[in-house]
């Protein structure tokens, strides 16, 4: 089990006051394999993080947790899409963290803005709404995680962590809603070829065709007719939905960020 130290003690919250479970890092299962640090980023420095949200007092509020964190250095803030765009071109951050509900440009709308012109820049959604409808545009975007505002201040530096370092993060709550679209019908994995697997289990973890494809050394082309065959053989229509079915058939084992104490 991977463990994800905290610098920032637990009882500080982003959002409401209530104890929630941890969020969940879709990312090597139980290998033991520590994930891959972005290229880019050199391991010693600091991860550089740009903030939009259109409320000042949440911006300043996720700057002061995530600055008590000394490998996490906040480079810059937005209070809307458009200007967390124009940030995001001049401070290239490593992490930004996107509300959903920003005015004009909706965080969303930036997060595939960002996808298209910084794909350097891996943005973490931090929402209030847990819609299926948001968290599926935030997937098909190829996000680098969704979590809700209502997440502790540890459960926010760790996914600010796990993010930078190329893990894809999913909110517990939102995870268990997408799980349970899928269960209850038979499993249709053995179908698939081993190399449909493998790309199965990559599209769960958030990432794009050309990111398995590096993964994989495939040619690109390659990975989007596994991807068509997977989605054909799993009878979804869409990535989001083969990551539910690869979350409620638990193909994909996802890593709590336990105590660091805990470690066996």
């Amino acid at each position: 089990m991977l463990h994800i130290g905290a610098r920032v003690p637990p009882e500080r919250r982003l959002g409401d006051m209530a104890d929630r479970a941890p969020v969940e890092r879709v990312g090597p299962g139980s290998s033991g394999r520590s994930p891959t640090v972005r290229a880019g980023r050199p391991a010693a420095s600091p991860i550089r993080v740009v903030i939009v949200d259109d409320h000042a007092l949440v911006r300043e509020g996720t700057l002061q947790l995530l600055e008590q964190a000394a490998d996490i250095e906040v480079v810059g803030q937005a209070g809307s899409g458009e200007d967390g765009l124009g940030v995001l071109e001049l401070r290239r951050p490593d992490v930004a963290l996107v509300d959903v509900n920003l005015p004009g440009m909706s965080g969303l709308e930036l997060a595939r803005a960002a996808a298209g012109s910084f794909p350097e820049v891996r943005v973490l959604i931090v929402s209030a709404y847990d819609d299926y409808a948001y968290v599926a545009e935030a997937l098909e975007i190829g996000v680098g995680g969704y979590l809700m505002k209502n997440a502790s201040a540890r459960e926010l530096v760790d996914a600010v962590r796990a993010v930078a370092d190329g893990v894809f993060v999913l909110d517990r709550e939102v995870s268990g809603r997408l799980a349970r679209r899928s269960r209850g019908g038979p499993s249709t994995t053995g179908a698939l070829t081993r190399r449909e697997n493998d790309v199965l289990a990559l599209l769960a973890r958030g990432r794009s065709n050309k990111q398995i494809a590096a993964e994989l050394g495939l040619g690109l082309r390659t990975v989007e007719g596994h991807v068509s065959g997977v989605l054909a053989k799993l009878g979804v229509a869409s990535r989001t939905e083969a990551v539910a079915y690869a979350l409620g058939h638990r193909l994909v084992v996802p890593e709590d960020h336990d105590d660091p104490g805990n470690a066996g």
